[in-house]
């Protein structure tokens, strides 16, 4: 029996995990699991696609022994790596250069012996840090002067921070899925690390002190907001100025001269901060990430707290020296193959801190927490003047998507792909109408439609952006009902809607890939097809065996 059992993981979950299982026949008994169990296309694909990579894999290669000439520049570089006998490294160096001495190889051999032994300027000291424009002189430095945004140096950290987006005056579902995932971990890292550290929202916006008890009915302890008509839609200057305010502490030494003090934490800035993986969440995140000196780990599918044993001679100060590095958050994300996920981590070094650690979360990633309104916590109102230079341009009229950008949530999602090709106007048009004969529905797209040169005419342009997105790189989506019109089935949109309920898909093609994975396949042209579905479900009469098989001639 495998240590992993597919069946209790979505996919977002067990990709990180099958990564890690280096045992081919472990393998294929998680595979006989699934196939015996809920027998998921993309699961076995990400399983199969595991044990061909191990399979795949040549032969250890011994550095003592390897002909180098028969590598590559690439295969010396991955080789030498894993080599932390100087020795070796020296008669590899040795080899190559009686052979047939490439500049290239030699470099990369050569780097990893200073790397191993250190300079000897570094003995076993830690490395003296220089400025950059100091180390090098003869090179020019156009970045010497930006000190506007600086990192701080010995600094306080506590708290994780949760941005919480609303849309028409309602916290929207990621925000309550960060927040349920915020408590979870926050709860873990208080035991592990014998730790009071706490889960921070964040509201801003107009009229939104309302929503600071359901904030904590959902997990928050602290809720620190700012609200006012002027913040009523989300602009990027006064929102990321808002925010960066909030998180660095009046002590900090960073913060506005006039920042008033916080009776209710003790520490300079956070120690993380998560953001929706929404259209205004990820420039939130960019922006805010930025100001405060820090990095950001983009569209993630989960998230943990682990310590990190690290051997790079950047964060470690000293080569050839490992070094554990604490409270670390890991931000899984899923690679564009749709197989492989990389593990993002945001670690100090000498001389420079990275803090706050910060990601933006995929809707749908997390599961949605019941919320609990007998919690309790601390609502702090922030107060921070407005300039009337973030305000420059202003909205005399705008028009809101009803179903707004939140696509989890809905009983039924209707998303377009690239079938709409040959007249795509009229087939955003037909989705739209099927979406309108739903109670509960939502509209959704793939991402080909979103990255193609279509044109559009008329309101319609008005749906096609990447807020409306499905799957790795979007959002994910488990509606009762997810009905597909001539999008294909690429792993990467298969990721975003495999978990529904119920999935229909429309396709002209029989061998169309989202076959696999549809519970009823409708070979037909949507064209001819969501009319007729439009119609059913408007006079009442729909029966999906009756279309499972074609489009009806009536």
């Amino acid at each position: 029996m495998p240590e992993i059992d597919p069946t209790e993981y979505e996919i977002a979950e067990l990709g990180p995990k099958i990564k890690d299982v280096d045992d081919a026949d472990e393998l294929r008994e998680m595979l006989d699991l699934e196939e015996a169990g809920e027998d998921r296309a993309p699961v076995k694909t990400l399983i199969e696609s595991r044990i061909e990579k191990l399979e795949e894999e040549p032969d250890e290669i011994d550095p003592e022994s390897v002909d180098l000439s028969e590598l590559t520049v690439a295969d010396i570089a991955n080789l030498v790596r894993d080599v932390d006998d100087v020795a070796v490294l020296e008669d590899m160096l040795e080899r190559e250069k009686e052979g047939d001495e490439r500049k290239t190889a030699i470099s990369q051999i050569e780097n990893r012996i200073e790397s191993v032994s250190g300079t000897d300027e570094e003995d076993s000291e830690e490395s003296i840090f220089q400025p950059p424009e100091e180390k090098y002189p003869e090179l020019d430095h156009p970045t010497a002067d930006k000190r506007w945004v600086k990192a701080l140096e010995n600094g306080t950290y506590g708290d994780m921070w949760v941005y919480c987006e609303t849309q028409h005056g309602e916290l929207i579902d990621v925000s309550k899925e960060m927040l349920g995932k915020a408590r979870e971990l926050m709860d873990g890292y208080n035991d592990d690390y014998d730790a009071e550290e706490r889960v921070v929202a964040v509201l801003i916006g107009d009229e939104i002190e309302d929503l600071t008890e359901e904030v904590i009915a959902y997990g928050a302890d602290v809720v620190v907001y700012q609200e006012g008509p002027e913040l009523a839609r989300f602009r990027h200057k006064p929102y990321t100025e808002i925010f960066v305010d909030m998180a660095r502490s009046a002590d900090n030494p960073h913060a506005r001269e006039d920042r008033a003090e916080d009776d209710w934490r003790d520490y300079q800035e956070p120690r993380y901060t998560i953001y929706p993986a929404t259209n205004n969440g990820r420039d939130l995140s960019a922006l805010a990430q930025g100001e405060l000196d820090s990095g950001l780990a983009s569209d993630c599918s989960d998230l943990y707290i682990e310590d990190a044993m690290i051997s790079n001679p950047a964060k470690t100060g000293k080569p050839g020296e490992k070094k554990e590095f604490e409270r670390i958050l890991h931000m899984p994300r899923p690679d564009f193959s749709g197989f492989e996920y990389s593990t993002i981590l945001c670690i100090d070094k000498p001389n420079r801190e990275f803090h706050p650690q910060g990601g933006s979360v995929i809707p749908g990633a997390f599961d949605l927490p019941e919320p609990d309104f007998d919690r309790e916590g601390q609502v702090v109102e922030h107060e921070m003047p407005l300039e009337d230079d973030w305000f420059q341009v202003e909205v005399t009229d705008h028009d809101t998507l009803e179903s707004g950008i939140d696509l989890t949530g809905h009983e039924v999602v209707v998303a377009m792909g690239r079938g709409i090709g040959r007249s795509p106007t009229e087939g955003i048009e037909l989705g739209l109408d099927l979406v309108d004969a739903f109670q509960d529905a939502a509209f959704g797209l793939s991402r080909g439609v979103i990255t193609s040169s279509y044109d559009f005419e008329g309101h319609v342009s008005q749906y096609i952006s990447e807020e409306r997105q499905i799957g790795e790189s979007g959002q994910e989506v488990e509606p009762d009902i997810y009905i597909a019109a001539g999008i294909s089935g690429a792993v990467q949109h298969k990721v975003g809607m495999d978990e529904s309920d119920t999935i229909i898909s429309i396709n002209t093609d029989p061998d169309a890939d989202i076959r696999d994975f549809s519970d009823y396949f409708i070979e037909g042209d949507l064209f001819e097809v969501l009319p007729k579905l439009t119609d059913a479900i408007e006079s009442g009469e729909l029966k999906i065996e009756a279309v499972a098989e074609g489009p009806a001639d009536d």
